[in-house]
């Protein structure tokens, strides 16, 4: 599977993807880790931020459009609206935080429920920092997965300072949403909206240059 970030190119189908969790958790360094090959000690986002991505997954050419939400509580209005629309959504926490991951359940999937405009929208859940020592470690593989199968979502355990997993959360996610006709039809008709409005652009353009 290649892949490339950037905004240039056509593409065959355009998803939103939303990335929700605890502060702390490494949303950022996870999405920054997928779209730059680094890895960063990221501040906290303030508010919403997001990033695009395009790569080939399974023949397909897809751009993905990546939102990165602030966990702090004070933030949780602002980003609730971004909710609308996504196709897919990552529910991140830390692997040495017990508290991250209960409040998957406690909090975040109940704004998914609360939020979320798609009823077919596929959900992955990501362990992250893998990393550590494992005496670190609060929060079972097991538990992890035990928790996906109650949530329905897929499952991985990453670590966005290895970069382990990291492009496989992403490509699994988009693998997965490509399988809903749904989902699947909306990725598709977002990405025919954009070779209209380019194909208007460019008229625009000639026209433009021919009116001396």
């Amino acid at each position: 599977m290649g892949s490339s970030s950037g905004q240039g190119g056509g593409y065959d189908l355009s998803f939103k993807i939303l990335l929700i969790g605890d502060s702390g958790v490494g949303k950022s360094s996870l999405l920054v880790s997928f779209i730059s090959s680094s890895v960063e000690d990221l501040a906290p986002t303030i508010g919403v931020d997001f990033k695009i991505k395009q790569l080939t997954v399974a023949g397909k050419r897809l751009k993905l459009t990546i939102w990165d939400t602030a966990g702090q509580e004070r933030f949780r209005t602002l980003t609730s609206s971004y909710y609308r629309g996504a196709q897919g959504i990552v529910l991140v926490y830390d692997v040495t935080r017990r508290e991250t991951f209960t409040n998957l359940s406690d909090v975040w999937a109940k704004e998914i429920e609360l939020y979320s405009t798609n009823q077919d929208c596929v959900k992955v859940l990501v362990g992250n920092k893998v990393d550590r020592e494992s005496s670190d470690r609060e929060v079972s593989r097991d538990e992890g997965i035990a928790l996906a199968k109650d949530l329905n979502c897929l499952f991985l355990e990453c670590s966005a300072k290895t970069r382990e997993n990291v492009e496989q959360c992403f490509e699994q996610l988009a693998l997965k949403i490509m399988e809903v006709p749904s989902l699947l039809e909306e990725g598709s008709n977002a990405a025919k909206r954009n070779i209209l409005k380019q194909k208007t652009e460019h008229q625009t353009q000639q026209a433009g240059c021919c009116n001396f």
